[in-house]
């Protein structure tokens, strides 16, 4: 199995890191009734059953916030890893930056989402694994 397939031990996630001219980082706030409800994080979700990490990223940005990405666009940035916990498997988590996109980011589903400078970025509360890619940004 590669290291970004998922398993019912194991789940891939891949997410973006978009910022806008003025510096500042789009989050999205988890849902009520979902794992870390109420809490910041990058846009993204899992990588589905024979999707490369890129496609996943550019398919949930399309679902979540209504964006084109074209692969070209995006880097890798960095990996954050959890064990399993409970009921909730191993989670690998891949952030890439997004340098571009066509479209406005808009929540879909009755999400909530908004653009954060660095040092409100500390000050939010965030999934562990989230807090570990924030420190990955670029300046």
């Amino acid at each position: 199995m590669s290291e970004l397939e998922n398993s019912p031990t194991r789940m891939a996630v891949v997410a973006g890191a978009l910022r806008r001219p003025d510096g500042r980082w789009l989050l999205g706030k988890r849902p009520a009734g979902k794992h870390h409800a109420g809490l910041w994080e990058f846009p993204g979700g899992k990588v589905e059953a024979g999707e490369s990490p890129e496609h996943a990223l550019i398919r949930e940005l399309a679902e979540e916030l209504g964006i084109r990405v074209d692969s070209a666009a995006i880097s890798h940035l960095a990996v954050a890893e959890a064990a399993a916990d409970g009921d909730h498997p191993a989670v690998v988590i891949t952030l890439y930056t997004v340098a571009r996109w066509g479209g406005v980011p808009t929540a879909h589903d009755g999400a909530e989402i908004a653009w954060f400078g660095p040092a409100a970025m500390v000050e939010l509360p965030m999934p562990p694994l989230d807090v570990v890619l924030r420190t990955h940004l670029p300046g």
